[in-house]
């Protein structure tokens, strides 16, 4: 490897590490427990865990089945299908936030068919479920489709050629051998999810206890009381390193 190659590595280190120490810097410690365990905080909190929890569990659902299509069938117009699947990647999350109201909402695409069911989407929890699957969604497909790509199909065809019927082939051959690829894309949506922010605020709003996750209670935070927001952010920043550690260690225990 060139020696020049490390100059780059330790800037782009520094670029990412410098803002984290910045934050632990400006944390007030002697007020610490108090200002994440007030009661808004928890509340976020806890709304953050299980609604990324939930949007999570949406993800595996189905992102497992786009992800087979997308890598072990072809057909006319995949990669267009492919790049659509992956949009939510580069949209701007409030752009998702719209599209999301527009179609769901009480005047949106299917929100008046749902509205006159009584089902009311937009600004409750469920929207922010769905928010959070809509830009954490990608993250599992692209994991799971490159694991499918990389074990290739040999022992599926084997399975077939034995007479295993298709679906048997998927549960006994086909996921364990990506199961790693599974909970490394499972593990991201989860931390995608939780640092969510644009398109729930633009789709669920900011209600206390129902819509309020944790980086919507940090930005009001930042307005009334600058130090409850640097705490609870370094709060996010330590569960989302303990996500991603627990990733690798999983991946590599796998």
């Amino acid at each position: 490897m060139p020696r020049w190659v490390w100059v780059p590595a330790a800037l782009g280190a520094a670029f990412v590490l410098l803002p984290l120490v910045a934050i632990v810097a400006r944390v007030d410690w002697g007020d610490f427990g108090s200002l994440i365990t007030s009661e808004s905080s928890r509340a976020a909190f806890a709304l953050s865990l299980k609604t990324s929890a939930a949007s999570t569990l949406a993800c595996v659902v189905l992102g497992v089945p786009m992800a087979v299509v997308l890598a072990r069938h072809e057909f006319p117009g995949l990669g267009v299908l492919r790049s659509l699947v992956l949009l939510p990647l580069v949209l701007p999350p409030v752009v998702g936030g719209l599209a999301l109201l527009y179609t769901f909402g009480r005047r949106g695409l299917l929100g008046s068919e749902l509205d006159a069911l009584g089902v009311q989407v937009a600004f409750s929890t469920l929207a922010v479920v769905m928010a959070q699957t809509f830009v954490a969604l990608p993250f599992l497909v692209v994991s799971l489709e490159g694991a499918l790509r990389t074990a290739g199909e040999r022992y599926e065809v084997v399975a077939a050629s034995l007479g295993a019927r298709p679906t048997t082939v998927l549960r006994r051959i086909t996921l364990p051998l990506v199961l790693p690829g599974l909970a490394s894309g499972a593990v991201l949506a989860f931390a995608r999810s939780l640092g969510e922010f644009g398109a729930t605020i633009t789709f669920a709003g900011s209600l206390q206890g129902r819509t309020r996750t944790l980086p919507l209670e940090i930005y009001l935070q930042r307005e009334t009381d600058p130090d409850a927001a640097v705490a609870l952010a370094l709060v996010l920043v330590v569960v989302a390193v303990l996500v991603i550690g627990f990733a690798r260690t999983g991946r590599g225990a796998l």
